[in-house]
């Protein structure tokens, strides 16, 4: 009698195994194709999948509808283009074995990437007046993917996270740097932003850059057995999702090798724009804060930021945004990140959204010239003159003869330059 009811029981359970499809589909999309999700407007979106080999897979969204065949891996892929802004949107994806998936409040706007290491992953609820910007946070445009840290020894296909719209339930641990300037680009586009944060504290850039980019150049191969890891993890996974761009900020883990960087960081940026495929993006980085890195070497922030400097010059559709007077010397995570991601924000609205008027940057040097016992500096971004913000007089400006020791100095402003001088330095050089 036991083993009767034993029998049956089983026979129930694979009665019930057999009519639940969920347990058995086939059909599976990557953690960042999902509710919620904002899809870059006016250019191609991709969105990829997982189903039964040679199997045809629909996607329809936004009067758009696409067909694809799912590979001998069942990877599939089919690109929407030319997306339009409007209301929250559902996505339907099918099968010819009837499988499907529904993705619900999908918006169409603009999607930004936000990487790098601590100061990019310090949260909103670590930033100034935390709880007053967490309750304010009320920003239902405003969508939010935080890929969960991951080392990978090879690029991998998935991550973990998901969407949710920005609100003060969801933010507190979001990028403060990334929602500051989600929330400014919001505000004056009102478009929504969709923002990508894959971030790790303590990381330096060549764990976030491709294996085979760091083996093809000589001055980079040294980095090869360390590096990779992050992009394997955090960036292979959300490749090729359609971005209109990417801001950075990261550099302490590399700031003993600053000179290294002037080739590390271009070299990583042309990776992942070769990755995502969708040409020269635009890419912000973060100027490093100001702090006593190396052992207390002033010389390791100024030639990382040096090395940031010329990568911004030189690197088309490439911005800095300047931190020196917004950080705090004695603190590496200075918690004003409101002003970062403001900064950030205003060289997106007048290089990439068209706010050609915009004044976006302070200004950034541009060149030097000996003037006798003087050395006459000259900027770029000085909008309509070189003026002190609180009128008082310039400070922390040094000068050096040939010997590199470098000595206080006056620093004046002449027109559009600064005059620097010291009376202990008569032939300066630098």
């Amino acid at each position: 009698m036991r083993s009767r009811k034993c029998l049956a029981t089983l026979a129930v359970f694979f009665l019930v195994i057999s009519f639940a499809p969920a347990a058995w589909a086939e059909l599976k999309l990557p953690a960042v194709i999902g509710d919620n999700m904002v899809l870059q407007r006016e250019a191609t979106a991709p969105v990829w999948g997982w189903a039964k080999p040679g199997e045809m897979v629909a996607v329809t969204f936004a009067n758009q509808s696409q067909t694809t065949k799912a590979d001998d891996k069942g990877l599939w892929k089919i690109t929407l283009k030319g997306l339009k802004v409007g209301k929250p949107r559902e996505m339907n994806i099918t099968t010819t074995s009837r499988e499907s998936l529904t993705l619900k409040n999908v918006l169409v706007g603009e999607v930004w990437l936000c990487s790098g290491q601590s100061n990019m992953a310090m949260s909103v609820n670590r930033s100034n007046d935390s709880a007053k910007e967490i309750a304010a946070a009320k920003y239902p445009k405003i969508r939010l993917f935080k890929v969960a840290r991951a080392k990978a020894a090879e690029p991998q296909t998935d991550c973990k996270g998901t969407w949710s719209e920005c609100s003060p339930e969801t933010v507190a641990n979001f990028s403060g740097v990334g929602y500051f300037f989600a929330r400014d680009l919001q505000k004056e586009t009102d478009v929504p932003i969709g923002m990508i944060q894959s971030s790790w504290g303590g990381t330096p850039a060549e764990f976030w850059t491709r294996r085979e980019v760091l083996e093809a150049d000589p001055a980079l191969k040294s980095l090869v057995k360390r590096g990779s890891v992050l992009y394997n993890g955090m960036i292979a996974p959300i490749i090729p999702y359609g971005i209109r761009g990417a801001i950075w900020y990261q550099g302490e883990a590399n700031s003993s090798r600053a000179y290294q960087y002037r080739t590390l960081l271009p070299t990583m940026i042309k990776n992942w724009r070769t990755d995502f495929a969708r040409g020269d993006f635009p890419f912000g980085i973060v100027q490093l804060a100001p702090y006593r890195y190396g052992r207390n070497d002033p010389a390791c922030c100024a030639e990382l930021w040096e090395a940031q400097l010329l990568t911004a010059k030189n690197t088309p559709n490439t911005g800095l945004a300047v931190t020196t007077d917004i950080g705090n010397v004695k603190d590496i995570h200075p918690k004003n990140k409101q002003d970062v991601g403001k900064r950030l924000a205003l060289w997106a609205l007048a290089t990439v959204y068209g706010e050609k008027d915009l004044v976006y940057s302070g200004p950034i040097y541009k060149s030097m010239k000996i003037d006798g016992d003087k050395i006459r500096l000259s900027f770029d971004h000085i909008g309509k003159g070189l003026e002190a913000r609180d009128g008082k007089p310039l400070t922390d400006f040094t000068i050096a003869a040939a010997d590199e020791k470098f000595l206080p100095a006056t620093a004046t402003i002449d027109g559009e330059t600064l005059v620097i001088h010291s009376d202990e330095v008569a032939k300066p050089v630098a």
